[in-house]
């Protein structure tokens, strides 16, 4: 397992940051995802065989928010 953390802009409430966590669980070969609206980042751990640090920022950019570099 491998724990990244991905700044995320664009969320503005409780309910966003749901959004981003659903988001990110449903991708193939996360462990666990858990984000932070006051730090506006997402930590998530996810098997590196199974999924990769772009396809977990592609499901936020699917959810309508912006990952910053």
């Amino acid at each position: 397992m491998t724990t990244e953390t991905i700044k995320v802009s664009g969320m503005t409430c409780g309910g966003c940051a749901s959004n981003v966590m659903r988001s990110l669980k449903a991708v193939d070969g996360v462990n666990d995802a858990q984000v932070s609206l006051e730090r506006k980042e997402a930590t998530v751990d996810f098997d590196t065989s199974r999924t990769s640090k772009e396809q977990l920022k592609s499901a936020i950019q699917r959810a309508g928010y912006e990952v910053v570099n």
